[in-house]
């Protein structure tokens, strides 16, 4: 599916709620946060974006699973979803270790991965911000990464918001 959606066929698009797609990602990691003991501040507007929501649900669950699992314990999470103009804008602060702005450059590349030294977990294979910016980039947006100065990753996204009013899509 992804790989069609490179190629510009997103398949079946509606309008999808990005902001219940974040509500909806964050409790179904309620007991990893929790684990962690991170705090998460939300600060959601209603956004519509047209696209396949099953790809745009895999890119947010992914940039949240990131925050989640490359935090460090009691650290915290932001998360801003707001119109910008004529676009979506998602932003994703976590707390977590120092990193390079040339190390967080290679992060949306295919395999790479930081050592666990660096991320405190072994899981994963590296696909995930590479995912997100192959959705982004097929809905007509983007992904930025910014290493933090006091530690940590953001995460921007932005995608064309939706031009036609449709009934919202959001899987449960």
């Amino acid at each position: 599916m992804l790989a069609r959606a490179q190629h510009g066929e997103l398949g079946e698009e509606s309008s999808v709620a990005l902001d219940q797609m974040i509500s909806t990602a964050l409790a179904a990691r309620t007991d990893a946060i929790a684990a962690k003991e991170i705090e998460v501040h939300t600060t959601l507007s209603p956004v519509l974006v047209s696209g396949s929501e099953t790809l745009l649900a895999r890119m947010i669950e992914n940039v949240i699973e990131n925050a989640v699992r490359h935090n460090q314990q009691r650290g915290r999470i932001d998360i801003t979803c707001e119109p910008d103009g004529g676009r979506a804008r998602l932003l994703i602060d976590n707390t977590g270790p120092a990193l390079d702005e040339h190390t967080v450059a290679q992060l949306a590349q295919p395999f790479t991965r930081l050592g666990p030294q660096r991320t405190g977990s072994e899981n994963g294979h590296g696909l995930g911000l590479s995912i997100v910016a192959a959705i982004a980039a097929a809905h007509g947006g983007s992904l930025r990464l910014h290493a933090r100065p006091q530690g940590g990753l953001r995460v921007e996204i932005t995608l064309p918001r939706a031009t036609v009013t449709q009934t919202p899509s959001v899987s449960a």
